[in-house]
């Protein structure tokens, strides 16, 4: 579980997250994190959150975020709101280091998500982008649901029925959604 002030990295994509505000610390209400990106870093693939907002604000550096196909720059003291639903991506477009604090409207339990998907990496079990194999995925997105972002592609109609085979299997194989070694006390496990 998730506490304010702890930080996790992901070293595929380049991503280090220190929580601000928790779904605990927050009654779910709120997930803040502020992101630190080295150059080079981006978010492993376009997606979307279908029942969160999400705001970016950058601290430090610059960074690229494309909304619906729409590129947006953003330099120290920008802001950026993603519309729930709306497919997007970000990278660091600068030369050196960049920080953002980024928040998502409500929680959910998408901290879960990123300390899994983080983990993994740390682990060595995903690919050169930071992205888990489809069994993974697949027990990831059917046990967390809406907390954790969707794909872009394949369409998601393709995607539930894709996950819906896939997540027994996966869970037959030792997948899951959540690990203690990755999200120690969370209250699924």
């Amino acid at each position: 579980m998730a506490k304010v002030g702890e930080s996790i990295e992901n070293p595929i994509s380049g991503e280090r997250v220190v929580w601000i505000e928790t779904a605990a610390s927050s009654g779910g209400e709120l997930l803040a994190a502020d992101l630190y990106l080295r150059p080079g870093a981006a978010v492993a693939a376009t997606h979307r959150h279908l029942r969160q907002e999400e705001r970016f604000r950058v601290a430090a550096g610059r960074v690229a975020l494309e909304i619906e196909g729409e590129r947006r720059d953003l330099e120290v003291g920008d802001e950026a709101t993603v519309p729930a639903g709306a497919a997007h991506r970000w990278w660091n477009s600068g030369e050196g280091k960049a920080a953002v604090r980024v928040e998502l409207r409500p929680a959910l339990d998408t901290e879960t998500f990123f300390e899994t998907f983080f983990g993994l990496a740390r682990d060595g079990k995903t690919n050169s982008k930071g992205i888990p194999g489809l069994l993974q995925i697949a027990v990831a997105y059917r046990e967390l649901g809406d907390s954790c972002p969707e794909l872009t592609k394949p369409p998601a109609s393709m995607q539930r029925i894709l996950f819906a085979v896939l997540a027994p299997i996966g869970r037959r194989r030792g997948r899951r959604a959540v690990y203690a070694s990755y999200s120690p006390g969370h209250r699924k496990l």
